[in-house]
């Protein structure tokens, strides 16, 4: 699959039309690669009931939940890879998991 190729990924799609994973070529490269293309699950987040308690913040394993000024934003979807523990540790059911990307 070509770079320039817009070819949605799917948990049936080939091991050749991934992108790479578990490729480290320099320190600190870990952002050129957009992982969340391997996503089943994508994590939604419902303003009306996030206090901004930040739990979710440091269970992140892909630092995909950005703190600007004390306050979450919204997810990084390039490297989000829908494991769902941001939803399970949410104590106000703010975030929920939905199908696809």
């Amino acid at each position: 699959m070509a770079a320039t190729d817009v070819t949605k990924i799917t948990e049936k799609s080939e091991w050749q039309d991934i992108t790479l994973g578990n490729q480290v070529y320099n320190a600190g490269t870990s952002k050129l690669f957009k992982t969340g293309e391997w996503r089943t699950q994508t994590p939604v987040i419902d303003l009306e009931k996030c206090k901004q308690c930040l739990l979710c913040v440091p269970v992140c394993p892909d630092s995909s939940i950005p703190v600007t000024d004390c306050k979450r934003g919204e997810f990084d979807l390039d490297h989000c890879k829908g494991c769902g523990i941001c939803a399970k540790v949410c104590p106000f059911d703010a975030i929920s998991m939905k199908e696809g990307q």
